[in-house]
């Protein structure tokens, strides 16, 4: 992709993602994810109302009447976004790849980050850490970020998403409001998961395609594994070969959501054809 194709791109996404966390998520992310605490700000003169227990005694003596200490919420928090980046993202048969809906899911949750001063960094992986972003602040900082997600091209296919936490323990050593953008078709994290969730403020957002849950009867068909690159000759006629696609998809699912509910983390379910926004909304809904 050319200088001039990748800037439209990072513009086109910048404007969509922009104009919904400045409209839709701006508040809605503030109020789901709170700072540290609250921290001293500054006095003023007692008002009507206010809590006699937050008058400051040693301002009050000096002139003589009531002042009253203010705090603020301390807001100072890092959002740290990773993305799966192994080849099944590259699969959609609807309008869009799993990919794109990341990369636009991420761009969104960057800017609403950004517009409370909250610090982004990104880590891409595969089987193993592709590329990792440390955190930082301001809008340069999120375009480069777009930029990664639209045209990094990953070394690996496959996904390992035990070594993405286990790498993230390691760099990250204060809590951080965590997002893992991937389609979860992977196993043996549920360990690793429960230990960063306990650190982090996690959430798993897993993104599907329908052609995912079940095969149609398209009798026979040759097909791609993008994670390993195998071609297989697949009898879709086969009702057995459907049901046994099926039942692949329900056990990824389900290892998925148990996981992510034993380790106390949340979870956001939306397939590529489906609104991102509705369903991110719902979400910040929920935990405001």
């Amino acid at each position: 992709m050319d200088t001039k194709e990748l800037l439209k791109k990072v513009r086109k996404i910048e404007i969509k993602t922009r104009r919904l966390s400045d409209h839709v998520f701006g508040g809605e992310y503030h109020s789901a994810f709170k700072g540290r605490g609250m921290t001293f700000s500054e006095v003023r003169q007692y008002q009507f109302g206010d809590d006699v227990r937050s008058i400051d005694w040693n301002v009050t003596a000096r002139y003589s009447e009531p002042f009253v200490k203010v705090f603020e919420e301390e807001r100072e928090l890092t959002l740290m976004l990773m993305v799966d980046v192994s080849g099944s993202e590259m699969f959609g048969t609807q309008s869009q790849f799993k990919k794109e809906v990341i990369t636009e899911i991420a761009a969104t949750l960057a800017f609403s980050a950004t517009q409370n001063n909250d610090k982004i960094g990104l880590m891409l992986f595969t089987d193993k850490i592709e590329l990792y972003i440390p955190p930082k602040k301001g809008r340069s900082h999120v375009l480069r970020i777009i930029r990664e997600l639209i045209e990094f091209k990953p070394e690996g296919k496959k996904t390992d998403i035990a070594g993405a936490l286990k790498y993230l323990s390691n760099v990250l050593k204060k809590k951080a409001i965590v997002f893992l953008l991937s389609d979860f078709i992977a196993d043996e994290y549920q360990h690793t998961l429960k230990i960063a969730a306990n650190k982090h403020d996690l959430t798993g957002i897993r993104v599907y395609d329908r052609r995912e849950e079940e095969i149609p009867n398209l009798g026979i068909v040759q097909m791609q594994d993008e994670e390993t690159g195998e071609y297989l000759t697949v009898n879709t006629g086969s009702k057995a070969v459907r049901n046994n696609y099926a039942e692949f998809y329900r056990k990824r699912k389900n290892y998925f959501t148990e996981s992510f509910r034993l380790s106390g983390a949340g979870t956001i379910d939306t397939r590529v054809d489906e609104s991102y926004v509705t369903k991110l909304l719902g979400y910040f809904k929920r935990r405001g």
